[in-house]
């Protein structure tokens, strides 16, 4: 039942016939998880507060930083530092006081993804990587938990729904049935590595409220079965149909135990690195170019891609012409390798040392962002 309060606060759906009463409890009784309190994240967020679903979850395990602002709506210059989970139910709970929050302060994985997401009714997915995309795809197959996919890249947002038959009974999609197998690393950079348009998670994230309400409340047409893609600077909207593969199943987990051993980070090829890849700190490769050091320094960003530090222009290959440039790369000297903040970097060395048997190759830690912040306060 709705209180006096809620009837109030909650009007303008109740005069919607498609909704009414009947919806707006459904909505109180929902409970829906957001994995991501990020660009997409927050306008998720924000929308379904608003509409009074009764317990949200938020997984996010980072904190705010302020080249968030940019995108991130949810947060303020004062929140720089803090967790994000934490600051978004802060601000959530004082929008709307009758909606229940669950903060779940951690990097979803392997070991918690099953025991978290089974509380939920709905799953919605506001990640930038696609290791935890398909680890919450297939523990969504595994829980039979409906899933509201969101993606964004520079100027282009995809959102779909996956896993939810429909009123026909033919099996769903899931993830795997559009995307079977991950792109390779160098060809899927995250946005603090190329960058995307400041209002473009706002479009999608508002998009995934929208298709997640329509599950809720069983009105409309949910994107199930549909991929809609979004190219903002042309406002072209493209729905391409999918289709359930049942050969996509051969690579979901069959049980509790297989999705606990899959490794999802070799699968989408970013193994573990730690042990196999040598680093450097920033300060430490300010004291090696002070005493001036034999060393080459290569830069794996994109020809053109800012900052452009005139101390570190020494080799640039992009990370995806590396293959065909190898045979620039010293093997002789101690190479420093970076990119913006450290990934792509990583990815590099993985691959030199994999196909060309480097064992010279340093990663710079942070990147050029962590070098320049070193450099001033040297």
């Amino acid at each position: 039942m709705l209180s006096k309060e809620e009837i109030s606060r909650y009007s303008r759906h109740l005069l919607l016939p498609e909704i009414g009463t009947e919806g707006q409890e459904k909505l109180k009784k929902a409970k829906v998880l957001v994995i991501g309190a990020g660009g997409l994240g927050c306008p998720v967020l924000l929308y379904l507060t608003a509409v009074g679903v009764g317990e949200i979850g938020i997984v996010d395990f980072d904190t705010v930083d302020e080249s968030n602002l940019q995108r991130q709506i949810l947060f303020a210059v004062e929140d720089v530092g803090k967790p994000k989970a934490n600051v978004a139910a802060d601000k959530l709970f004082k929008q709307n006081p009758f909606v229940k929050f669950t903060i779940h302060n951690l990097q979803l994985n392997n070991q918690n993804a099953l025991d978290i997401i089974k509380n939920f009714d709905i799953i919605i997915d506001g990640t930038d990587n696609f290791a935890t995309r398909y680890l919450i795809n297939d523990a969504c197959v595994l829980l039979n938990k409906p899933l509201v996919y969101g993606a964004i890249y520079r100027f282009e947002g995809q959102v779909s729904v996956f896993n939810f038959g429909n009123k026909n009974g033919i099996n769903p999609p899931n993830y795997r049935c559009v995307f079977p197998e991950p792109p390779a690393p160098e060809f899927s950079p995250n946005c603090s590595e190329i960058g995307v348009l400041g209002v473009l998670p706002g479009i999608i994230g508002t998009l995934q409220a929208n298709e997640a309400i329509k599950l809720i409340t069983g009105i409309g047409e949910p994107l199930s079965g549909k991929l809609l893609v979004i190219n903002a600077l042309t406002m072209h909207f493209t729905t391409i149909d999918v289709h359930y593969d049942k050969g996509s199943y051969k690579n979901i987990p069959a049980c509790t135990e297989e999705f606990l051993k899959m490794d999802y980070a070799y699968f989408c090829g970013s193994p573990n690195q730690s042990d196999d890849i040598k680093s450097i700190t920033a300060g430490e490769l300010i004291s090696l170019l002070d005493k001036k050091e034999n060393l080459q320094i290569l830069d794996v960003r994109e020809l053109g891609e800012l900052p452009e530090v005139t101390s570190l222009s020494d080799l640039q290959i992009p990370l995806s012409e590396i293959d065909a440039q190898v045979h620039k790369i010293s093997k002789e000297k101690k190479v420093i390798v970076f990119c913006r903040g450290g990934t792509r970097s990583k990815q590099a060395i993985t691959l030199l040392q994999k196909k060309s048997e480097f064992k010279n190759l340093y990663n710079l830690e942070g990147g050029v962002l962590k070098y320049l912040k070193e450099f001033q306060n040297k």
